[in-house]
């Protein structure tokens, strides 16, 4: 399975002119963790909510600064095209938690912890269905009704 198939698409980017509020707004809109900072359709940066708060606000940084002053410039990154296993690799390597994914340099999605879980919380549906149906020896489905 290679990481294209269970990233997540389209990545939320901003410019990294972008405000610390325009990009928290953006996190709460989307409901994500971490913005990718891009410019000219490259990755330059990734900021997560943790940057927000600590680097941002916890330094006195207004609002109104601009995100490439909170963002992490030096990102792990992953291939669109790797092999899923490049991901856990990487994740477990590096410990971060969020992997901007390129095709031929330029962003197009983001795979994470979250979806690797998903991934291989399907898998293991995809292995216990067959199993349960054996042990029951019957097929899934509603209770049978009583008589009662």
């Amino acid at each position: 399975m290679k990481v294209a198939e269970v990233m997540t698409v389209p990545p939320v980017c901003v410019p990294p002119d972008a405000t610390l509020a325009e990009v928290a707004r953006l996190m709460a809109e989307c409901a994500v963790g971490s913005v990718l900072v891009v410019e000219g359709g490259e990755l330059r940066g990734i900021v997560t909510d943790r940057d927000l708060a600590v680097r941002g606000v916890g330094s006195g940084l207004s609002v109104g600064a601009r995100v490439e002053s909170v963002m992490s410039s030096q990102v792990v990154s992953v291939g669109a095209a790797h092999d899923l296993q490049q991901a856990y690799l990487t994740f477990r390597r590096t410990g971060v938690r969020r992997l901007p994914v390129l095709d031929a340099g330029r962003v197009v999605g983001v795979v994470t912890v979250d979806d690797l879980f998903l991934d291989v919380f399907r898998r293991l549906a995809d292995l216990l269905g067959p199993v349960a149906w054996s042990v029951l020896h019957e097929p899934p489905g509603p209770p049978p009704e009583t008589g009662a």
